[in-house]
């Protein structure tokens, strides 16, 4: 798993992705109906969100270095900012198997926000391990996870 995640040279946007994904999955509950319009709105947003980080990233540079807009730095922008669309996939497949396996709508997404804020621990937990932490330390990380996750569980119990 850590391999997949820091596959690439943008192992943030793994994590921005799933943040992004999980929260707007936890804000976007019962708000829509069925799980077609929850899928529909939640990959909309990924891929607006996915589009403005990689223009404002390209825009920015450009902006500082007086550069040109070429067809290859806004393709290496968009493949390097493709590792949100990495991460968002962990809630948004886990929101697709509960449609294909019949669960209700509410049942979906609190599996899709669990594994979100799941994969945020992990994630935690596996930076720890590979950066040889310190007990002390490992708890700090994994607590760090936990709070991430909490945020999105808060969103979810705030929305509704």
């Amino acid at each position: 798993m850590a391999g997949w995640i820091v596959r690439g040279r943008n192992p943030a946007g793994v994590v921005y992705g799933t943040i992004l994904i999980g929260a707007v999955i936890a804000a976007e509950s019962g708000v829509h109906d069925g799980y077609p319009d929850l899928i529909g709105s939640t990959a909309l947003v990924l891929g607006i969100y996915w589009l403005a980080h990689s223009y404002s990233t390209i825009l920015g540079r450009r902006l500082s270095h007086e550069e040109h807009l070429t067809a290859g730095a806004l393709a290496r922008a968009l493949g390097h900012d493709w590792s949100i669309v990495r991460g968002a996939s962990i809630p948004l497949l886990t929101l697709l198997i509960a449609w294909a396996a019949g669960a209700s709508e509410t049942t979906g997404v609190n599996a899709a926000v669990w594994a979100a804020i799941a994969s945020l621990v992990v994630f935690e937990l596996l930076a720890g391990m590979r950066a040889g932490s310190t007990p002390r330390e490992f708890a700090l990380e994994g607590g760090v996870g936990v709070i991430m996750g909490l945020a999105i569980f808060a969103l979810k119990s705030l929305a509704h």
